[in-house]
């Protein structure tokens, strides 16, 4: 290959090469720690970062000298919302986070053996190590490992692994959430949900005692600015039902959401998939300016990017596939040079990401990675490994410390940062908003019920002055559509909990108030549906006053039973196909047990047990006794009627019994969805 003339990286690599930094000897940990100035000396000036902050574990920050403007918020938005080059030096604010090194060594990932008894390697062992600052770039072809390592290193990896990933030089504990933020490549955000809604909702959720100079609404307005999303802050996500911002504006939406709950550590996994190549360098640039202003270390999943987004990056993980295995770590700056010095220059007028994506894609033609492989392990794994013993060996500040404020006040140290109050509060806010901007959402729970009501109750109009069976039979339809109605939210559990196990991953809330907040919203709009469908009815059939009374006490406890039924299927259930599969013989066997369709007495011994534990089959039986108590037959075949009737039903209800046994289920079956929430179903990476 000719060589190609020095671009703007090649000059990169030629002032890291006369600071000292020979590229064929440079460890991934010596370049970073040249490139970073995080690994400085206390008081050294001229970084790109300006004076660095010093940290103290019981003081915090002690503020570093005023950089230029007087109002360091205002900085920070000024930055934000006009972009400097690339080149520019960004000073550190003095209310930047506190500082977090990310350290891992021996990384490595399988897939379980198969028949043939061979793992499939995924990600061969491999370490690194990053200051705090910097924006740091994982690339290499598909199949290589590239999110993989990503979910390992931000705690997301719920299969097994080996090696160690340490923060500070510490291990992650559960507060590790509190101190990082990950933007998946997943956009689940509510499609009735507002732009500005969604970015506050994880600053409000995740807002860092460190940060409390800063209002979380001027905040929002900053990343609005940030990110390009001005001019949607006040447009709806939108869905498949539901218009609203385009798919590159969702995607900018989640890293703004990322970006907002102020994590010293950020990992983001493709943020810039979807996006123009302009919006992509948009979003790269706001990551840089939140790196180096509050000392963020950023580390981003990223395929190919073009030339200026490249030169935003501090820092370049290469891998190659087939297994998934380091073929560079080191500055972005010094990676043409490094090309260079292993005889593969990159040519004229190529993008150099590109090009190195190129060597390292093996079965192409310039497929030139185990070569690479081999000088990774030659010319930067042992500098590497040695900067990775070092942080390792000097532990920097815990989570706790880190959590401190210079104020001395009392900060939370649970894995949350907000207290389950005001989790509920935000919970409860957005259930409000969605459901009133979703007129189905509102309508269904209320107009279904309504229709099957004037239905039925128009079917069995004036039932009360009419025949004794078919009173019963009116009963028995009452119960029955009433157990049915509950099914049609087992599609919106599924939904709901779906996007709850996204947030919880996040630790934004805990189960427990997601789930508080829906018995709070969706039982009582649910609750009303069913009353409106009981009130319909009887007052169309024209029902005995005292009748009504025992139809609507034992319709309303069942509907608590099945409402909870579902709600613990909706937990404990994969999918919806599974939920409704689970549900069917449940609703079945209840609705068969209940003293009308079967009589105790008919059943056969070995089942009778079910009459105790089916709900149906008590509220059948003590409404049944009340209309046999106060019918008055008016002819002989009435009569017989309710003497075939009082055989049916012979013994007397057992009402005290039915009560205690409903509301057991009612609890059984809530602490069941706790469970359920808590401990199932999570998202598997």
């Amino acid at each position: 290959m000719s060589s190609s003339p020095r671009s703007s990286l090649e000059q990169g690599a030629a002032a890291t090469a006369a600071a000292g930094l020979s590229p064929r000897t440079e460890g991934a940990g010596a370049a970073i720690a040249a490139s970073s100035p995080s690994t400085l000396g206390a008081g050294t000036t001229g970084s790109i970062l300006g004076p660095l902050p010093q940290w103290d574990a019981t003081a915090g920050f002690a503020a570093p000298p005023t950089p230029g403007s007087s109002n360091l918020a205002e900085h920070t938005h000024m930055l934000l919302t006009n972009p400097p080059p690339a080149t520019a030096d960004i000073p550190r604010s003095n209310y930047a986070l506190p500082p977090a090194s990310l350290t891992f060594k021996d990384v490595a990932f399988s897939l379980p053996a198969r028949r043939s008894g061979s793992e499939n390697v995924i990600l061969e062992p491999c370490s690194g190590h990053f200051e705090d600052g910097q924006v740091v770039a994982i690339m290499g072809p598909s199949g290589c490992g590239k999110t993989t390592l990503l979910d390992i290193l931000s705690d997301k990896k719920t299969s097994k692994y080996s090696g160690e990933v340490r923060v500070n030089g510490r291990l992650r504990d559960a507060r590790f959430r509190r101190i990082a933020a990950y933007v998946g490549q997943e956009d689940l955000m509510p499609p009735h949900w507002k732009v500005r809604e969604a970015i506050k909702f994880n600053a409000t959720l995740k807002k860092q005692p460190s940060r409390t100079h800063y209002k979380v609404d001027a905040w929002i307005n900053v990343l609005l600015s940030a990110f390009s999303l001005d001019d949607v802050a006040e447009s709806m996500i939108g869905g498949i039902e539901v218009r609203g911002i385009s798919g590159g504006q969702r995607r900018r939406v989640g890293l703004a959401r990322g970006v907002a709950a102020h994590a010293s550590l950020l990992f983001c996994d493709e943020p810039t998939s979807g996006l123009s190549a302009t919006d992509a360098e948009v979003c790269i640039k706001a990551l840089r300016i939140v790196a180096k202003r509050l000392g963020v270390l950023c580390l981003v999943v990223i395929h190919q990017p073009r030339q200026e987004v490249a030169t935003l990056f501090d820092s370049l993980i290469l891998l190659t596939s087939h297994p998934g295995r380091m073929a560079y770590s080191g500055p972005m700056s010094g990676a043409q040079a490094y090309w260079e010095q292993r005889q593969c220059p990159v040519p004229k007028n190529v993008n150099p990401t590109d090009f190195f994506l190129d060597i390292l894609t093996p079965g192409t033609t310039w497929d030139h990675a185990d070569e690479f492989v081999k000088a990774f392990d030659t010319f930067q794994k042992p500098a590497l490994e040695e900067r990775v013993r070092r942080a390792l060996a000097t532990p920097g500040a815990s989570v706790e410390d880190m959590l401190a404020t210079r104020s001395g006040e009392v900060v939370r140290m649970s894995r949350y940062a907000v207290p389950f109050g005001t989790q509920l509060s935000a919970l409860l806010t957005r259930k409000l908003r969605l459901m009133l901007r979703n007129p189905l959402g509102l309508a269904l729970p209320l107009l279904v019920p309504i229709v099957q009501g004037l239905v039925v109750g128009y079917m069995f109009h004036g039932i009360g002055d009419k025949g004794l069976l078919r009173q019963v039979m009116f009963v028995f339809c009452l119960l029955t559509m009433l157990c049915l109605a509950g099914t049609m939210s087992l599609i919106v559990l599924i939904t709901d909990r779906t996007l709850m196990k996204h947030e919880v991953s996040e630790a934004l809330y805990s189960e427990g108030a997601a789930a508080l907040a829906s018995v709070l919203v969706d039982v009582p709009l649910a609750l009303l549906g069913a009353c409106l469908n009981v009130f319909i009815m009887a007052g169309l059939g024209r029902l005995d006053s005292v009748v009504f009374r025992a139809v609507l006490v034992w319709a309303l406890l069942l509907f608590f039973v099945y409402d909870s039924l579902f709600a613990f299927i909706g937990a404990v259930a994969k999918d919806t196909r599974q939920a409704q599969v689970v549900a069917t013989p449940f609703i079945s066997i209840f609705m068969l047990f209940n003293g009308f369709m079967v009589s105790r007495a008919d059943s056969p011994t070995s089942l009778r047990w079910i009459f105790s534990v089916s709900p149906n089959a008590y509220a059948m039986e003590a409404i049944t006794a009340v209309v046999l108590d106060r019918f008055e037959p008016f002819d002989l075949m009435e009569q017989m009627t309710k003497v075939n009737l009082e055989k049916q039903f012979p013994e007397p209800p057992k009402e005290a019994q039915g009560l205690a046994i409903l509301l057991s289920m009612i609890i059984m079956l809530r602490i069941g969805q706790q469970l359920g929430l808590r401990y199932l179903n999570h998202i598997q990476r």
